[in-house]
């Protein structure tokens, strides 16, 4: 079948019908009319001088014809996907914002300096900071760079990781000064969950069995309850490290070490300004290694 000359827009309505067996559902999936896709089949069928479909009471279903369309037809669609989404990442490229996502600790404990570095020595960018714990899906341009913190990061994202995240246990001083070794079941958890699965932070910890006495699901606010004396925490080392309050409880082991990654999608892997912000932020998480690393003590 000559597929040399036939508009996609004859094609996208061939396979909506194709796939929903109905006019009426094609139609509803392509948020246009019953009418416009009933005529616009008609008309492609007598431009092809054949039969796509047979007209049944319970649908539409394709002749042998339509069966070796929808083959040429499904590959067309594919690859006008793929124009689509580098299309996409070209008229980002060509953008002066980069939108990245990043856990909000990060954001507020860590980088920020490290952005309004970059800021001043590219005064044309403009950086859009999505704090958050959800990935953003990249794929959908909900952001352009994710610097995450797994160790299983999506396999249709690609970046380099940069080094390994440590916790440990943090508490205010004067509560293991008035306590001692009594302190963990004196003061008890600040918990990010209280679901099962999100214990096993909890039972690796060297105080498994001391109980809960506050759950939040935001580090941040894990780290104002701990300074307020509420109890201990599983905290970031580099956020921990630098309260002059806290200190790790004895004996100050380091806990659940994660990746850290810096991750961007396919499509904009080679653009200029997404190679350039994920080459300085890489560098500047791996100049604070031992911070991060929980190797720095004060």
């Amino acid at each position: 079948m000559d597929m040399k000359h036939i508009n996609w827009d004859d094609l996208r309505l061939f396979l909506a019908v194709a796939r929903q067996t109905s006019i009426r559902q094609a139609a509803i999936a392509l948020n246009v009319s019953h009418s416009t896709v009933l005529r616009r089949i008609n008309t492609f069928e007598k431009t092809l001088g054949t039969r796509l479909f047979e007209r049944q009471a319970n649908g539409y279903f394709m002749t042998a014809a339509g069966e070796g369309m929808l083959e040429s037809a499904t590959k067309i669609e594919a690859e006008m996907t793929t124009v689509n989404d580098k299309a996409a990442g070209y008229e980002r490229a060509s953008s002066s914002k980069i939108r990245i996502t990043l856990p909000g600790i990060f954001c507020s404990h860590l980088l920020m300096p490290e952005f309004a570095k970059f800021q001043r020595e590219n005064p044309e960018v403009i950086l859009e900071i999505i704090p958050g714990y959800a990935m953003a899906n990249l794929a959908k341009r909900e952001a352009d760079v994710a610097i995450r913190v797994s160790n299983d990061p999506p396999n249709d994202l690609v970046g380099r990781h940069v080094l390994d995240m440590g916790r440990a246990t943090y508490v205010r001083k004067d509560l293991v000064e008035k306590y001692g070794t009594e302190c963990p079941d004196k003061v008890g958890w600040i918990s990010w969950s209280d679901h099962p699965s999100a214990q096993l932070w909890k039972e690796e910890s060297d105080y498994p069995d001391a109980a809960t006495s506050l759950v939040t699901s935001d580090p941040i606010s894990a780290l104002t309850a701990v300074k307020a004396g509420m109890g201990m925490s599983l905290l970031p080392c580099f956020v921990g490290d630098k309260e002059g309050e806290l200190c790790r409880m004895p004996p100050s082991s380091l806990h659940w070490c994660t990746s850290v990654w810096v991750l961007t999608h396919e499509d904009l892997r080679n653009t200029a300004r997404i190679q350039n912000f994920t080459a300085f932020i890489s560098d500047a998480i791996r100049q604070k290694r031992d911070l991060i690393e929980g190797k720095h003590l004060r």
